[in-house]
């Protein structure tokens, strides 16, 4: 994949681990409130990145803590609310390194990650409120999961629910057999956090330094938001789903909106068809997912193109087995591509751009976890490579410690970050 992942929305690859905070909420020690139903849990982490290129320098030092609480008021009503505070030291020790606008970016971050009610109705439920609306099916990609936003300040390499964008949304679910239904309208939305010029994981690092940036954000306005509509059904054996999602693109385009150039980033109004399939064959899970879009804008050197744009419908699909090997090992691959339908010279991308990933995980007794995902580009030297070791020393209990490596060149999907090579290290307690 290239410049098209930063500019024009394409396929990407992010961290394997893919954790649910209702999940983790259970791993702890989840305290009841006495006659109140309120249950209350979270987690905190402190984790730090030290990018290893000749400019050498702490990229993350950052401690967070998530709460959450969930009760029901009777009658099948439940509700939720969570929230994030997140204080990162490494921009203000890197001073000569990082600039005042990315200090302000990252140096603190509060996020309100959920707060909705469930309201059951027969065989219908309607969620009300900020909840994170999950489509995507494939390891490690966003393809099918086009509803929420995603904080791409770190790339792709933070784990799947830390990435999530929750959106404020009505959704209304049927649930019948084998069959489930779901409406969604999300009339404020939430869009991708790319960051500011100058961090490690800035998605335009091709830019002229100086160059500058807006990010013209869609106003709060009912005329910009979002609907769609997705059913799945059971089928001998096959989970099947298909959908269909109206909105503004949650990932930006780069438009060049004048000579000097400045550059401008905007969200353009996509329509998108696609589906998912999985099916247990015994040996092994396969899985698949594609999806069509009409809308998107992807960046050209054609001096005549407009803001020096030119747009061209998709099909992204990507196919994956899982396959375990006893208990202690488990393997995932998975090919992927995007097609462009009215490719023309000058556009940074080639007709079709497959890819490939590779996961291998290996436990080791009860508390150690080894795992390499490597993730490449089938047309040109372009990659990621990373190790990591999971260390649960205790059922509350995680700490890891791995390395990210890209290679490629700087308008390629990897390649762009191959700078920012980092060893990293994470300590985590749930309760």
């Amino acid at each position: 994949m290239l410049l098209a992942a930063a500019c024009a929305g394409s396929p990407v690859v992010m961290a394997a681990d893919d954790l649910d905070l209702d999940a983790l909420l259970d791993v702890g020690s989840p305290k009841e409130s006495e006659g109140s139903g309120i249950r209350l849990g979270g987690y905190a982490e402190f984790g730090g990145a030290y990018t290893l290129p000749d400019e050498g320098h702490w990229s993350k030092l950052r401690a967070r803590m998530e709460l959450a609480a969930s009760g029901n008021l009777g009658n099948g009503l439940r509700w939720k609310v969570s929230g994030r505070v997140d204080a990162d030291g490494a921009p203000d020790l890197e001073r000569n390194y990082y600039s005042g606008a990315v200090r302000r970016d990252q140096r603190t971050d509060a996020t309100l990650r959920e707060a909705y009610l469930d309201v059951p109705v027969g065989d219908w439920e309607f969620r009300l409120g900020r909840q994170q609306i999950i489509w995507g099916e494939m390891v490690g990609f966003f393809f099918a999961d086009v509803v929420s936003g995603r904080d791409m300040r770190e790339f792709l390499l933070p784990e799947f629910e830390s990435i999530r964008i929750p959106q404020w949304a009505a959704r209304a679910e049927y649930f019948g057999g084998e069959t489930h239904f779901e409406l969604l309208w999300v009339p404020v939305a939430s869009y991708d956090k790319v960051g500011k010029p100058g961090t490690d994981f800035y998605p335009y690092p091709f830019l002229p330094s100086g160059t500058h940036v807006k990010e013209k954000t869609p106003a709060h306005d009912v005329r910009n938001g979002n609907w769609g509509l997705r059913a799945s059904r059971l089928i001998d054996g096959w989970d099947l789903s298909a959908f269909y999602y109206d909105s503004l693109n949650v990932e930006p385009t780069l438009y060049r909106t004048s000579v000097t150039p400045t550059y401008e980033l905007r969200h353009d109004r996509i329509h998108q068809t696609g589906g998912t399939f999985s099916k247990d064959m015994g040996q092994f899970v396969l899985k698949g997912e594609a999806v069509y879009t009409r809308g998107r804008r992807f960046n050209t050197l054609d001096p005549a193109a407009t803001y020096g744009l030119k747009s061209s419908p998709t099909l992204d699909y990507a196919v994956g087995v899982d396959v375990p090997f006893g208990s202690e090992w488990r393997v995932n691959a998975q090919y992927f591509a995007r097609v462009h339908f009215d490719h023309a010279e000058g556009m940074y991308v080639e007709r079709e751009e497959p890819g490939v990933t590779l996961q291998v995980v290996r436990t080791i007794g009860s508390d150690f976890e080894v795992e390499f995902l490597a993730a490449s580009s089938l047309i040109r030297n372009d990659y990621m490579l990373r190790p990591k070791l999971t260390w649960k020393f205790a059922p509350e209990w995680r700490a890891l410690i791995g390395v990210d490596h890209f290679e490629g060149r700087s308008t390629a999907l990897f390649g762009r970050f191959d700078d920012s090579d980092r060893v990293y290290f994470e300590v985590r307690r749930w309760f």
